[in-house]
C-alpha cells in the first residue's frame, strides 16, 4: 500500500490541484503500470485460451536452432 502526502492547492476557496512528492508519483505510475501489464496479459491469455502452445523447452529449443 501507498502512503501518499498530497499537499492542495486552493482556487476560490476549492481544491485545483494535487502535488505529491516525486516518489509517492512514481510508485503509483508503476503500481498503474504493473495493472494495465496485467490487464493486457488477461485479455491475451483470454483470446488464445485453447489454441496452441509450445512448452519452454519447445522454444527454447526453436530459439536456439535459428
Amino acid at each position: 500500500m501507498i502512503t501518499l502526502h498530497p499537499e492542495y492547492l486552493i482556487k476560490n476557496g476549492n481544491p485545483e490541484f494535487v502535488v505529491l512528492p516525486y516518489d509517492e508519483f512514481a510508485a503509483i505510475e508503476q503500481l498503474l503500470e504493473e495493472k494495465d501489464d496485467e490487464q493486457s496479459f488477461r485479455e491475451a491469455k483470454a483470446q488464445h485460451n485453447g489454441g496452441p502452445t509450445k512448452s519452454l523447452r519447445e522454444l527454447e529449443a526453436e530459439l536456439s536452432a535459428n
